[in-house]
């Protein structure tokens, strides 16, 4: 019997993915152990520097720790460092390797950056990588000047300068870390560092694919269809968010100070935009009503879109579902947009991450149901919401992230680090050798099931 003949590498790029991930993680961990790299020189415990830099590469915000006074200059300059990783997908490393030493990329390498970036094809995938490094570069330095504008007649030059640096990767990046200790509450009256990073965290979420798809517009005159679709999706959420956090919050008066109709209306936009992935918060949520609470449980579950810094389920499958809904009571057999016919085999793909990451989370708050202490005036809504913002690496808090237990950390750890590497990413690479068993792929008999 002939033998298979098995490459150099005996991982598929999909587990390579997941595993470096993790090793970007485990390294990140372990340097910000180091008691150099604290306010007090005293260290910090594994598991707070494992969740940190979890929370850093997943780009999700969340901490237990307070990173301002925690951590000093350089244990901010690792966070950031990991958040630039996490954010841009750590196979930007050896691309930039590769780019500044002028060598030729490998096969092995472009599989490996097609998968981390879902494409369907080689073709392109070293001019996207280049692409997406100067969208990056550009996007957060022109971030990092507009916010010093602000922050540096606050703040001082070099403290400002650093501020402005920082939350312009944070908020491109969809990270969500800060420097201020409430996050963004001090700057509710402050309508320009709060569109700048609105700008941010919207130039981030909406995926690398689509802007180079609107900057080539001029010429191709045509978009996409993920592009169209993300874009719709995109808008439709932020406009919803608004409007319902205008109806459920009182037009933001029960949650914003200001008497300013400007300000409460910055405010509302902050809250549609940061919810779907980037974690900054402007209001405190520990006063939002409870629709507005289930309202920003919906957005941080759906997420980002494909091919950006964000996570969650992402716009284009939440899309696809409504698509295929809407086309089944219409009576269509199949799912139809933009004159266009989604594959039957995208709409059952994004079924399948429905199903799974929906019952992960459930499953993981029921969980936590038990290990958490609950404060007498909360309900279920206090797991829920964190549990969610960790799937979809939001970042935002009713106030559990600090009090939980060793179980709800590792608990949290392994949504974060799922969302941001995919359901179905993690899943594959702990199943390829079982699904490589199988052997080949056959049809079993059909027959015919009642629902409804």
């Amino acid at each position: 019997m002939k033998k298979e003949k098995r490459g150099s590498f005996a991982i598929h790029p999909i587990q390579f993915i997941a595993i470096g991930f993790a090793g970007i993680i485990l390294i990140g961990s372990l340097l910000l152990t180091l008691p150099m790299v604290t306010q007090n020189g005293q260290g910090t415990s594994f598991i707070d520097a494992l969740f940190t830099a979890t929370s850093a590469t997943c780009v999700t915000g969340l901490t237990t720790l307070v990173t301002n006074t925690h951590w000093n200059m350089g244990g901010q300059l690792i966070i950031l460092f990991l958040i630039e990783i996490g954010g841009l997908g750590f196979m930007m490393m050896p691309f930039v390797f590769f780019a500044l030493m002028k060598k030729r990329v490998g096969l092995l390498t472009r599989i490996i950056l097609r998968e981390s970036l879902n494409l369907d094809s080689l073709s392109g995938v070293i001019r996207l990588m280049l692409y997406i490094l100067r969208f990056a570069v550009v996007f957060q330095l022109l971030g990092g000047l507009l916010l010093a504008i602000d922050f540096i007649p606050t703040y001082g030059f070099a403290t400002g300068l650093w501020y402005a640096i920082f939350h312009s990767v944070s908020a491109f990046c969809n990270a969500g870390f800060d420097l201020f200790g409430d996050s963004l509450v001090s700057f509710q009256d402050n309508p320009y560092v709060l569109f700048v990073i609105a700008s941010l965290i919207v130039a981030g979420g909406l995926g690398f694919i689509v802007w180079q798809d609107l900057m080539n517009f001029r010429k191709t005159k045509r978009l996409t269809l993920h592009s169209k679709l993300a874009l719709t999706i995109s808008l439709s959420l932020v406009l919803a968010g608004i409007f319902v956090f205008y109806i459920s919050e009182a037009g933001g008066r029960d949650i914003v100070a200001s008497t300013s109709p400007i300000h409460r209306f910055a405010n509302l936009l902050f809250m549609s935009v940061t919810a779907r992935t980037a974690g900054y918060f402007s209001v405190d949520y520990g006063n939002v009503s409870q629709a507005g609470i289930l309202f920003t449980i919906v957005l941080m579950f759906i997420g980002g879109t494909p091919g950006s810094t964000a996570g969650g389920l992402k716009t284009t499958t939440f899309g696809v579902l409504v698509i295929r809904t809407i086309s089944m009571l219409k009576g269509r057999e199949y799912a139809e947009v933009f004159q266009r016919t989604i594959r039957p085999s995208v709409v059952s793909r994004a079924l399948t991450l429905f199903f799974i990451t929906l019952s992960l989370c459930i499953a993981v708050t029921m969980v936590m149901s038990v290990t958490e202490l609950l404060p007498h005036f909360r309900g279920i809504e206090y797991l829920l919401f964190e549990t969610f913002s960790a799937f979809g690496t939001v970042g935002l808090t009713m106030g559990l992230t600090p009090n939980l237990s060793i179980i709800g950390k590792l608990l949290i750890i392994s949504l974060m680090y799922i969302g941001r590497v995919g359901i179905l990413t993690v899943g594959f690479s702990l199943t390829m050798r079982l699904m490589k068993s199988n052997g080949g792929h056959y049809k079993l008999p059909e027959e015919s099931v009642m629902i409804g």
